[in-house]
């Protein structure tokens, strides 16, 4: 494993980051295929021993069991100055009937304290890497968002601040308010890439580059379809209401992609998903794309990606079929 800067930081991530959203307890969210501790323990076992160090939860993911989950088990393999903690904050840690409670979902001052305090309880530790913004909040003056995100890390309980899906324009004014004010400004992009969804190429990825902050993006694999021929079903994307509506209106295209990413695959004797992710990681704006894994031989797969190098024109006949998709990932 070789380690990047994150974006234009001094900090060394591994070239992977292992997202968390597998790891929880079942019954405690609304995703039902996700492991709990005893399941989960191999998996980033195997990670820490592959060299990875850079692990991403949320405080929404399965009800906050997954950073429970994820605290407990790095002390049990890693020290805490070894590894960088991502975690993120707008969405609720649970939903009530009728809604989230108030002031517990969003970007409110009142609503960033008390969630960077509940993560760092969940996830047994003194600070987090990385606190990221999970989605924009259209309810909140990005003043006093960017405001709380500087109190947060001059309080010592976040190294580094980052976001994730939004338009560029409202990532360029965060950033500018931040910079107008001297508070702390984003690091990083969590954004949605990967061969079925490629808008971000039109506007984020250009100014990402331009302002040295450096990418990690989410569903490399599209949420397991570059993974498996067209068509093809899992026990996760039956009930992944959320990804069959990111691709509902392309899936003719789509396939299309897919069947190249198939026939490259098979023409080099890997796994669909190497070539999938060795696609993001040609990209060099990219510090590091957050891979899942709900099997150990899964994060094998994407430990392999990194030896992978695509051709122009394997780059270029895995693009070829790409046509442009309504924007979405800002749910």
């Amino acid at each position: 494993m070789e380690y990047n800067k994150l974006g234009s930081t001094g900090l060394d991530v591994s070239q992977l980051c292992l997202g968390c959203m597998t790891f929880g307890v079942p019954d405690a969210g609304v995703h039902s295929w996700t492991l709990g501790e005893d399941d989960s323990r191999p998996i980033i076992k195997r990670a820490v021993e592959q060299g990875i160090n850079f692990f991403d939860t949320a405080n929404s993911y399965s009800a906050g069991t997954s950073e429970m989950i994820v605290g407990k088990l790095l002390k049990e393999f890693a020290h805490r100055d070894e590894v960088v903690i991502a975690t993120k904050v707008f969405f609720p840690e649970r939903m009530l009937e009728g809604g989230a409670a108030p002031n517990r979902k969003g970007l409110s001052r009142k609503a960033i304290m008390t969630e960077i305090d509940a993560s760092l309880k969940r996830l047994g530790t003194d600070y987090v890497d990385l606190y990221q913004v999970h989605r924009w909040d259209y309810g909140t003056p990005i003043e006093e968002t960017m405001e709380a995100l500087h109190d947060i890390v001059k309080a010592g309980k976040a190294r580094y601040i980052g976001a994730s899906s939004m338009f560029a324009w409202q990532f360029a004014k965060a950033q500018d308010v931040a910079r107008a004010n001297g508070w702390t400004r984003f690091v990083a992009m969590q954004n949605y890439v990967n061969l079925l969804y490629r808008e971000e190429e039109r506007e984020m990825i250009p100014l990402c580059k331009d302002q040295g902050v450096g990418l990690i993006p989410w569903s490399p694999m599209a949420r397991g379809r570059l993974t498996r021929p067209a068509g093809k079903q899992t026990k996760r994307s039956e009930s992944d209401v959320f990804g069959r509506s990111l691709y509902a209106a392309t899936g003719d295209a789509d396939n299309a992609v897919i069947g190249a990413v198939e026939r490259i695959a098979r023409l080099r004797g890997v796994p669909m998903a190497q070539i999938a992710l060795a696609w993001v990681l040609a990209k060099p704006e990219v510090s590091a794309p957050i891979v899942g894994a709900s099997k150990p031989h899964h994060l094998d797969d994407a430990i392999a990606a990194l030896e992978i190098v695509l051709s122009d024109d394997e780059i270029a006949a895995l693009e070829a079929d790409y046509v442009p998709h309504p924007v979405s990932g800002f749910e």
